[in-house]
C-alpha cells in the first residue's frame, strides 16, 4: 500500500556532477527495471510517461545504453521517485544482505509522509518499509492490488480500513491482509505515526 500516496514527491537539491556520475553506474539499468516492475509499469507505459522510446528504455535497463541527465530525471519522475533514488546507496551495501541506517533509500512527500526502504532492493519477493505519517495524513482513496501486506505500529496510532472494516491501531498493534481487498489508512492522532510495513511482491 505505501507507494500510493496522494502527495507529491519532494526532490532534494542535487549536485549535477553527482547526477552525471550516476549515469555510469553499471547497476543503474537493473535499478530502473526493478523499480518499474515494482510499480507494475510496462516498458510501453514508462515510454509514454517519459516520451522516451521503448527500445531506448530497454537498452538502458539491459545496460546497453546510458540515459542522459534529462532522460534520467524523466524516468525518475515517471517512476515516482527523486533521481537520488538511483545512487543513494553504496555499491557494496546495495549488493549485500543488509541496509545500513544511513544508507536507506527514502521518498518524502509534500504532505509530510516519508518512506524508507529497509530491504536492499526491489528485485526480491518481499519489501520492508519504515513509514512515517504526520498527524492527519494518509490515503483517502480506497484501492487494491495483488499480494499481501503486514505490519506493526511502532509509534502513534493508525486507522486502517480493510474492506468494510475499520481498525483502530495503537502502538504495538500489528496487522496482515490480502492486498486484493480494498484498503486505505490514516493517522488520526496529533502525533507522528511510525509503521514497519511488509509487502509482497514489492510495489514501492
Amino acid at each position: 500500500m505505501p507507494n500510493h500516496y496522494e502527495g507529491n514527491v519532494i526532490s532534494a537539491p542535487l549536485d549535477i556532477e553527482t547526477v552525471e556520475s550516476s549515469r555510469f553506474d553499471p547497476l543503474l539499468g537493473e535499478e530502473i527495471r526493478a523499480l518499474r516492475k515494482a510499480k507494475r509499469m510496462t516498458l510501453g507505459q514508462l515510454g509514454q510517461a517519459t516520451g522516451l522510446s521503448n527500445g531506448f528504455i530497454s537498452q538502458i535497463e539491459r545496460g546497453q545504453n546510458r540515459p542522459s541527465v534529462t532522460a534520467l530525471f524523466k524516468i525518475s519522475r515517471a517512476l515516482g521517485v527523486s533521481v537520488g533514488w538511483f545512487f543513494s546507496t553504496s555499491d557494496a551495501d546495495r549488493n549485500a544482505h543488509v541496509v545500513r541506517q544511513q544508507e536507506r533509500r527514502s521518498i518524502e512527500y509534500d504532505d509530510g509522509i516519508r518512506d524508507e526502504l529497509l530491504t536492499p532492493g526491489l528485485g526480491g519477493k518481499l519489501e520492508l518499509l519504515s513509514c512515517r505519517f504526520p498527524p492527519g495524513s494518509g490515503v483517502e482513496t480506497v484501492y487494491f492490488h495483488e499480494g499481501e501486506e503486514a505490519g506493526v505500529v511502532i509509534r502513534g496510532a493508525m486507522d486502517l480500513w480493510v474492506g468494510d472494516t475499520l481498525y483502530h491501531l495503537q502502538e504495538g498493534d500489528s496487522f496482515a491482509f490480502d492486498s486484493t481487498t480494498p484498503h486505505r489508512y490514516r493517522n488520526p492522532s496529533m502525533e507522528e505515526t511510525v509503521v514497519i510495513w511488509a509487502i509482497t511482491p514489492p510495489n514501492f
